[in-house]
C-alpha cells in the first residue's frame, strides 16, 4: 500500500510561481509518480508523470514550458513547479503514483492524494 500527501497549494496572483510537493509513504520503490489537476465542475485533467528513476517524463501540451516535474527518491517525494500561473490554473492538484511505469489517464493510477488546491486570482 502507498500513502501520499501533498502539499504547497495556496492563493496566488496570476504570473506567481508555486511548487507543490507530494511525499509517499508505505511501499514506494519504483513507483512512478504524476500529477493530475481537477478545476470546479471539470474531468480529471493529466499534468505530467515521472518515473522512478526520472529518465521517463510524461507532460500534457497544456502546461509544456510552464510546469516541469522532479522527484528525490532519497526523500520519496515528487515536486511540480509552477511558472507563470493563470487563473485558468485553479484546481485542486493530485499527486498519484502506479507501480512500475506511468501514464497519462487517470484511471491507470492506483494510488492517489487527498489534493492540495490551487487558486490564482487575475
Amino acid at each position: 500500500q502507498v500513502r501520499l500527501v501533498e502539499s504547497g497549494g495556496g492563493l496566488v496572483q496570476a504570473g506567481d510561481s508555486l511548487k507543490l510537493s507530494c511525499t509517499a509513504s508505505g511501499r514506494t520503490f519504483r513507483l512512478g509518480m504524476g500529477w493530475f489537476r481537477q478545476a470546479p465542475g471539470g474531468d480529471y485533467e493529466f499534468l505530467s508523470a515521472i518515473a522512478w528513476r526520472g529518465a521517463e517524463i510524461l507532460h500534457a501540451d497544456s502546461v509544456k514550458g510552464r510546469f516541469a516535474i522532479s522527484r528525490d527518491n532519497a526523500k520519496d517525494t515528487v515536486y511540480l513547479q509552477m511558472n507563470n500561473l493563470k487563473p485558468d490554473d485553479t484546481a485542486i492538484y493530485y499527486c498519484v503514483a502506479l507501480p512500475g511505469r506511468i501514464a497519462r489517464t487517470w484511471n491507470e493510477f492506483s494510488y492517489w492524494g487527498q489534493g492540495t488546491r490551487v487558486t490564482v486570482s487575475s
